[in-house]
Parts: C-alpha cells; structure tokens; sequence
C-alpha cells in the first residue's frame, strides 16, 4: 500500500467535500480582547476580531487571573513535575478542587488536563466498571462523552435529543436492577439549546439511574456563581456527576468532575486517564482558582455578555441573517453549505478583518454548517453593527438564504 498517498487522497477528498480544517494563526493580544493578530499564509501580519473564542467572558484576559498566575510561576515553576500520584499533586491543585467542589456543591472534585479527557476517563471508568451497566446517551452527546460509553464497553443506548419521554422509555424496558448511567449536556454547543435537567432528573429518579451532567459550555455562564444551568435551575443537588471545564468561560485549560467523595475517589484510583498523565501546572491551576472565585462573586461580565448576544440577535433579524434562536450564549449564523461556509470564512478574515471559524461536517450534520458567534462581554455594539454589516454584504453578494 502506498501509505502517503492514501494520506493525501483522503485529504483532497475533505477539501473537494469543503471540510477540510484549516487553522487560524492567531496571537492574542493582552489586554485588547478581541483583537488579534492573525498570521496569514502570506507570511503578512493583520489585525482580526475575534468572534468564535470560548474564553466566553475574556477572563483569560483578566488581570485577577493573570496576577494569580504570575505569583503561582515564580513560587513553584513552571510544571508540575509528574502525575498526581507521583510528585505532580502541587497545592495549588488541592485547592482548586476545593474550589470546584464549593462552585457546585459537591462533597468532592477531580481535575483532568482538559474537559475532553475529564469526559473520557470518568464516563469510561464508571460504565466499565459499574458490574452490567447500561449507559444512556443523548443523540448530540459530545465526542468526547461517545468516546468514553465506547471505551467503556458497556451496553449503550441513545435517546433522542433533549427527550425525557424517549429516555422513559428505553428505561422501562431495561431490567430494573442492572446500573444505570444517563449521560447528557446542558448547553449543546452547536445548536445552543438547553436540556430539560429537572425532567431528566425525575425520569432517572424514576428508574433509579445516575445522571452524568455535561456542563462545560455552561459553567461561569449561568448562575448566581457561575455553578451553570443546574446552578441556576436549583437542581445541582439532584445530580450524580457534574462536568465543566476550565477552558471556557474560566480563560485557561483542564478539566474536572465534581461528584460524591466516594465516587471522585474512584475514579481517581481507576481512571488511566487521570492516574498516567503528567498533572497541570500550578500556574493554570492558581489562574483558574482565581477566575472561578472572581466569578462566584462577580456577575457584572455574565450581564454584559447576555446584553451583547441579545444585541448580536436583534442586529442579524433586521438583516434577515439566519441564525438559531435559542436561549443560551451562543449565536449560530446559518450557511446550509460547506463550501460557502469555508469562502465565507475566508472573505470576512480576508476582507473584513473578522474572524469566525467555518462549522461543518462532522461536527455538524451536513447541510446544516454554520458561523458560530460567541459575543462577548469585550465586544462593543459598533463592533456587532460592523460585523452584521460585513455579513449582510456578503450574503446579498452571494444571493444567500436569508431568514423569513
């Protein structure tokens, strides 16, 4: 077989389809969020606004954040020096989790370097281990959640999306004493809707099953202290597992589960993701403390976020934009074709100084690619009127769909 050949023929087959992934090279500016500069192929440098990060509320811009940091790198270093089991459990680590636990009012918390292995090691541990357990999946469940329930080789089963009555009943015909996992998202990132928790929640309560809450696109955002959707729906206490991220909405990288004592405690002696990698390091862990209690206080940058998505929304109707209406922080522009959606991409970056990565297959079902805006606190209202401007110009050019 001719191995590189088969590389690159794969290859162009993405481009010709217009799924191939190409990176934006950007070098955040401190300081001035959005703005960055973007290192071209042409070798040029230009600056870019930012219109898809997931530093949601800029705090990876935050002075309290960065200070937190500074001081963490020049007390201890800059890694952690091995896994948390062998030299890398750094204080700083320690009291995160503590941190983590008291945001959603769990006996206990479990970091990971990242949200997507955090997802992997605690879904795939519990179902692999769990004697005969079922694992229940919603239909747009990320990769990160499929990757683990496979893992895990437990027996699974998808319910519809957001669908409490679909999930009653697989469970009713499911045997009653065999262990049950119901695994799903608060915020779902493409579309931006929200799970019914609470319906969920009775239908687990129902069937004796645990409930595994994703909330990674939702922690910081939603809230009184940022705790998330449960947090804001009263309904933390009703959940088995909660799952966020430190890579969002807190400005900085990791992962973690929050959960009983015990069942942190297991999967911190089972997970090979957890228990085989090299631990964070201090300084990430201090900067996310620092965030995550910034936030518990602060609810001035959760406000402004919600007052410029909602103008993003009202700006892009009056343009007769299509865009997914729905309740969360994020603002999916409609394009209903990969190819346009990539050229899009390119003019706006090219032409507009705007940045906006192009959403399409396999992340999204082919025919439904997107933009997907994610305005922040950071961004100002003349930046949204330039932005949706850029965009209606671009869709009467092209002779787009355009909203009803």
């Amino acid at each position: 077989m001719d191995y590189q050949a088969y590389f690159k023929q794969s290859l162009d087959q993405l481009r010709d389809e217009g799924n191939y992934r190409y990176f934006a090279d950007l070098a955040r500016k401190k300081g001035s969020f959005p703005y960055a500069t973007h290192h071209n192929r042409a070798g040029e440098q230009e600056t870019v606004t930012v219109w898809c990060s997931n530093d949601y509320l800029g705090m990876g811009q935050n002075p309290i954040v960065l200070e937190a940091m500074h001081a963490a790198l020049e007390e201890c270093g800059a890694g952690a020096g091995g896994t948390r089991n062998i030299s890398g459990t750094n204080h700083y680590h320690v009291l995160l989790e503590r941190e983590l636990a008291d945001l959603h009012q769990k006996e206990s918390a479990l970091l990971f370097t990242s949200g997507y292995v955090s997802n992997w090691a605690a879904l795939s541990t519990l179902a692999a281990r769990l004697p005969k357990c079922i694992v229940l999946s919603d239909a747009l469940n990320h990769a990160s959640m499929i990757e683990g329930i496979r893992h895990s080789r437990a027996e699974k089963h998808v319910f519809k999306h957001n669908d409490p009555e679909d999930l009653d009943r697989l469970l009713s015909d499911m045997d009653p004493d065999r262990p049950k996992l119901i695994a799903f998202e608060s915020v779902y990132s493409m579309d931006g809707d929200i799970a019914p928790i609470a319906e969920i929640c009775d239908v687990a309560d129902k069937h004796n099953a645990m409930t595994y809450l994703d909330e990674v696109h939702a922690v910081g955002m939603y809230g009184p202290r940022g705790g998330g959707v449960a947090e804001q729906e009263g309904l933390m206490d009703r959940l088995t597992v909660i799952e966020g991220t430190l890579g969002k909405a807190f400005g900085v990288v990791g992962g973690y589960i929050t959960a009983s004592e015990a069942l942190c405690d297991f999967v911190r002696s089972f997970a090979s993701g957890f228990i085989f990698t090299t631990a964070l390091p201090p300084a990430v862990a201090a900067g996310a403390r620092a965030s995550i209690k910034h936030l518990k206080k602060s609810d001035s940058e959760r406000r402004l976020q919600k007052e410029r998505a909602g103008y993003l929304r009202q700006r892009l109707d009056a343009a007769g934009i299509p865009h997914l209406d729905n309740p969360s922080h994020i603002v999916p522009v409609m394009v209903y074709d990969p190819v346009h959606c990539r050229e899009i991409s390119d003019q706006l970056m090219e032409g507009y100084g705007v940045y906006v990565q192009p959403i399409n297959y396999p992340t999204v079902p082919k025919g439904t690619e997107r933009l997907r805006f994610t305005p922040g606190p950071l961004h100002t209202e003349d930046q949204i009127d330039r932005l949706v401007d850029c965009l209606a110009t671009i869709w009467a050019s092209r002779g787009l769909r355009k909203a009803a």
